[in-house]
């Protein structure tokens, strides 16, 4: 690998900000929730998380939810009420296969931040990051 990659390599890591699913939410209530100092002042910005891909409708995917712990069913399948209050939807260019639900994955990209739905599916988001990279741990 030539210096000048290794040092874009470099800068890029050096430029990510680690976020976890505690970092999302500053409070939640039955009025909604508040997004985190942390993720706000990271919008726009490069970040990268680790979690679970969410079992999606299809094996072939432009997008999926990013969950804390695995999930055994699709999210889209079950009622509200078995949905986790903190994911993040993982929005990518090209599409992918499905990893393994029960696996960790490393997501890093762009975060956005704001209610947005998806105009295909009607999934409504709220918090999301635009995939650069996905590495399986």
């Amino acid at each position: 690998m030539g210096r000048k990659v290794m040092q874009k390599k470099i800068r890029a890591i050096l430029l990510t900000t680690e976020l976890s699913f505690d970092d999302l939410y500053s409070s939640v209530s039955s009025r909604g929730v508040t997004l985190s100092d942390k993720l706000r002042s990271n919008e726009g910005c490069t970040v990268s998380m680790v979690g679970f891909m969410a079992p999606p409708l299809t094996p072939t995917i432009n997008f999926f939810v990013l969950t804390r712990e695995p999930m055994s069913i699709c999210p889209f399948c079950g009622s509200d009420a078995d949905w986790p209050t903190d994911i993040v939807v993982v929005k990518l260019d090209n599409p992918v296969t499905a990893l393994p639900f029960d696996s960790p994955i490393r997501v890093t990209g762009t975060l956005e931040l704001g209610s947005e739905v998806d105009a295909e599916t009607g999934f409504v988001s709220l918090v999301r990051i635009k995939a650069s990279s996905l590495e399986a741990m």
